[in-house]
């Protein structure tokens, strides 16, 4: 302790000394350049003759009468006010026009205060001994007063160009030193975002990037150059500048590029091995929290987000702020940033419950790192627990419970029926059970678009917990709610991170079917959603999140191996294995017959579903109860289809693609 107490000692008095020298250093380059000026401001007021007085012998008496007596004025004068204005802190390395503003406004103080300062004297000396205090040489009084304004102008081009000098020599003398290959990059914007990107770059010593030029689609900006770089098309054009211009990197900096507008420049540059990158977000970096130079390389996200979700946060916040919420599932993808979505809104208390413990504690920690003041209660439990649950809902009496809990994976529930069953009907109706049993004013039950004409076990439990929630309807005080939305970007087991894993490996990427097609949206706008959805509904309502254009899963594959900088079919190899079981190749949003009407909020609809026969659906549910542990699972398929009319399973296990892996040829193209 004492050697460390000793070490941050000398590294403060080390620190002190050196900042002190530098202080020295910087009044003596600034005496330097003033004296300069001051020179220069004679020569040029008497067109650099140095012959000033009637004899020639005594020419030097220019010097020694006139310029160091207004140089033994004008330095501490000028130093005076260059230091109260600021300009010997910053670094010279990092000027900038502003720096170049503070530059002229203090030399403009400092020459009206030297100018008064030496008429004051003049004329205080001249009364005092009846001589003037400097010998004035002959000539006309307008080129003698020049000196002043001249001086004024030499001290602002002698500062600034010192700096200006030394900012070259950061940037372009000791960078083009630097030892290592550089990376050829095309900058997508040349707008005032692009034009700090560059900046930013070129004043850092640390990169090494070659600009090849900047492409933009406004016409005003087309064939000019900003800090020496050119320039040199649209975005349509930019596979053609990449190829001839042996591009790397692109560096898109327009933080309003739409993903439509990104992925389709991703998709020009297929097989170039370039790699994108984009810059932060506006808000973070005019916060401070990021710079404009740490820019990220494009997600798969970026080309697939939507328009920002706009919420009646009042209304979000009525149901919510001040009371007690629970979370079912809080570890999974959705249900943790249902959690961090909640957090916002400052509920009296969060309830966390999950059977995951490892999950659990990771979500928990987060929020207590983020959410300082909230009061968070973790609660490791099984949803099928009627018991466990009743307890945490007596003592913490949650207000609102959203239930994310679900097995989701389709394959494995295909493998795992009893599971399934288990945890997506049994433990639903147990959660919604014990909302009643304790005044639970309002339930958020997140479903899927699978459970629409589902060909899977697992859709068809998701349905039936759907039809078991909507007829507990007006069967207490609480109001039951269910929002159904599809693929979820990153969430935990998806298509995404997979795809991520198997690049990273070195491929192939595996894809099931080159038909496959799936609807995403990303984990923060479906929580959002379904918060929203969760505050319009007034009970009985199924909810469905519009996901927008569908996308082809080897579309995707492909333009995730395009972000890495690498070449499909060349690079990574893409191979199809065949659909799974339970697997279909575009999903649904309604079933036959039925369809999804509009609400207030234009990203969500509710659909118009037909009334069940809740008696038939207790009862159905009561037979899959008993079959859950070692029931034989045709049976289960059988009792699911009396339950879901549109759940086929003789169609489904008879289809030539069910369960079965076809080996196929390598796409290249």
């Amino acid at each position: 302790m004492v050697t460390d107490e000793a070490n941050s000692d000398s590294q403060m008095v080390r620190a002190g000394f050196l900042s002190r020298n530098r202080m020295w250093l910087v009044v003596c380059v600034f005496a330097a350049l003033f004296s300069a000026a001051l020179f220069s401001s004679f020569l040029l007021s008497y067109n650099f003759k140095f012959v000033l007085y009637p004899k020639p012998a005594l020419s030097y008496l220019w010097l020694t009468n006139l310029y160091l007596p207004l140089l033994a004025m004008s330095i501490p004068i000028k130093l005076l006010v260059f230091h109260f204005t600021g300009q010997f802190r910053g670094s010279w390395r990092y000027v900038g026009l502003a720096d170049v503003f503070g530059v002229i406004s203090a030399s403009l103080v400092a020459s009206f205060v030297f100018l008064s300062a030496y008429f004051v004297f003049e004329n205080i000396w001249t009364n005092a001994f009846g001589v003037p205090l400097i010998d004035r040489p002959p000539g006309p009084l307008l080129r003698q007063s020049a000196v002043f304004s001249v001086d004024w102008a030499a001290t602002i081009m002698f500062v600034c160009a010192a700096k200006v000098l030394v900012r070259f020599y950061y940037e372009d003398v000791q960078s083009s030193d630097a030892v290592g290959v550089k990376s050829r990059v095309l900058i997508i914007g040349a707008g005032d975002t692009g034009e700090g990107l560059l900046r930013e770059l070129l004043r850092s010593r640390q990169d090494r990037y070659e600009f090849a030029g900047f492409i933009d689609d406004e016409v005003a900006q087309l064939h000019g150059r900003i800090h020496g770089v050119p320039v040199i098309g649209r975005t349509s054009e930019i596979r053609k500048h990449c190829e001839e211009r042996n591009v790397n990197e692109v560096l898109i900096a327009r933080p309003n590029l739409s993903p439509r507008s990104m992925r389709a420049m991703v998709e020009k540059c297929e097989g170039l091995g370039v790699v994108f990158r984009t810059i932060p977000a506006l808000t973070d970096v005019v916060e401070g929290r990021v710079k404009v130079t740490q820019f990220r390389e494009v997600d798969i996200a970026d080309l697939l987000g939507r328009e920002s979700v706009v919420l009646d946060n009042q209304k979000i916040g009525q149901q919510i702020r001040g009371q007690v919420a629970l979370v079912t599932g809080a570890g999974g993808s959705i249900g943790s940033e249902m959690c961090r979505q909640i957090a916002e809104f400052q509920p009296s208390r969060l309830v966390l419950v999950e059977r995951s413990e490892n999950a659990l504690f990771e979500i928990d920690r987060e929020l207590r790192d983020r959410y300082t003041h909230l009061d968070i209660e973790p609660f490791v439990a099984d949803i099928a627990d009627r018991e466990r649950l009743d307890s945490l809902f007596r003592y913490h009496k949650p207000a609102v419970v959203f239930h994310a809990a679900a097995h989701k994976h389709v394959p494995m529930m295909e493998r795992n029926a009893g599971e399934a069953i288990k945890n997506n009907i049994v433990g639903t109706s147990t959660v919604a059970d014990v909302a009643i049993a304790n005044h639970v004013s309002r339930m958020v039950m997140i479903s899927t678009d699978k459970a629409v004409n589902p060909t899977s076990i697992m859709g068809c439990t998701k349905r039936v917990a759907e039809m078991y929630v909507q007829g507990l309807t007006n069967c207490g005080q609480t109001e039951f709610i269910t929002v159904r939305f599809g693929n979820v970007l990153g969430s935990s087991g998806s298509v995404v991170p997979i795809f991520r894993e198997q690049i990273l490996r070195g491929g192939p990427i595996t894809v099931t079917h080159p038909e496959m097609v799936r609807y995403f949206m990303t984990i923060p706008e479906a929580a959002q959603l379904v918060l929203q959805a969760g505050a319009m509904g007034k009970g009985g309502e199924i909810y469905v999140l519009h996901m927008g254009d569908p996308v082809r899963i080897v579309d995707l594959a492909r333009d995730m191996i395009t972000l890495s900088g690498l070449r499909p079919g060349i690079d990574i190899d893409i191979v199809f294995s065949g659909t799974r079981p339970g697997e279909k190749l575009f999903e649904e949003l309604s079933n036959e017959g039925e369809h999804i009407g509009d609400t207030a909020h234009a990203k969500i609809g509710v659909w118009k579903h037909r009334p069940e026969n809740f008696d038939a659906v207790c009862a159905g549910i009561a037979q899959l109860t008993k079959l859950a542990d070692g029931g034989d699972f045709e049976d289960i398929r059988r009792v699911l289809s009396s339950i879901v009319p549109e759940y086929d399973y003789e169609k489904e296990i008879s289809s030539p693609t069910a369960g079965k892996s076809a080996a196929t040829p390598t796409i290249v193209k």
